[in-house]
């Protein structure tokens, strides 16, 4: 009989997934996102939230581009990933040709680009936990988030849903796929794999408070059916 094989040893990815679990679940059940989804809000709420993007991403790209030759770093950065073409162009739609004076950043989104011009400058791995939350996420639920607001609002990719569409990624689960591969190469050490888990929940917690703050700008007060997701409303983690 031959010796048993052992099981490969998971690697950091699936770790941090598992460890991440409780705060996608509750962004993912955030009742903004639920109520664009189902098409209760105004068509003016999604706008809101595409310039709230404009400025995180805005910030993150900036950050990943200016940081590219530190080796975690430039293992991540893509330009196909960057979204902030595409949220401009959204906003060239939504908000017309003058979109950039209409850029207003709640105090939510100002303290999530203060945290991300933080993560500019400081050690890498805190870099890759922020490209790793929003880009993966935008990957996973955001493409299903995208086709929600088609059906909710009638909107397309050259009439305001640009940010959801990914051209130039032909396979989204065999790219993330090779995402979580890299992760799993770098060669951190278990102190330093502890501050990306913790600063993905941090990136978490910032996200989940600006959708906070735009709920409360928009969701009516009492609005059940936005608080309480059915399945169907649900982002797929991929």
């Amino acid at each position: 009989m031959s010796a048993p094989v052992d099981a490969p040893e998971a690697g950091f990815s699936a770790a941090l997934r598992a460890a991440t679990t409780d705060d996608h679940r509750t962004a993912e059940r955030d009742g903004f996102l639920v109520g664009l989804m189902r098409g209760s809000l105004p068509i003016d709420a999604y706008v809101d939230f595409a310039r709230q993007l404009w400025f995180v991403y805005d910030t993150l790209e900036n950050a990943a581009r200016a940081r590219r030759s530190d080796p975690a770093v430039g293992a991540f950065v893509d330009a196909a990933l960057e979204r902030r073409p595409a949220i401009e162009a959204d906003l060239a739609v939504l908000d017309g040709p003058d979109w950039r004076d209409a850029l207003v950043a709640r105090p939510a989104t100002t303290a999530y680009v203060e945290r991300l011009r933080w993560v500019a400058s400081a050690w890498s791995g805190n870099l890759v936990a922020h490209h790793y939350t929003r880009y993966l996420g935008d990957l996973s639920g955001g493409v299903h988030i995208g086709r929600a607001l088609a059906r909710a609002y009638g909107l397309d990719e050259t009439s305001g849903l640009s940010f959801y569409r990914f051209d130039r990624i032909d396979d989204p689960v065999a790219y993330k796929e090779h995402y979580r591969a890299r992760l799993d190469t770098m060669p951190w050490t278990d102190t330093e794999r502890d501050h990306v888990t913790e600063e993905v929940r941090r990136a978490y917690g910032l996200n989940t408070a600006l959708l906070a703050e735009l709920a409360a700008a928009w969701v009516p007060a009492g609005d059940v059916d936005a608080e309480r997701p059915g399945e169907r409303d649900q982002p797929h983690r991929g």
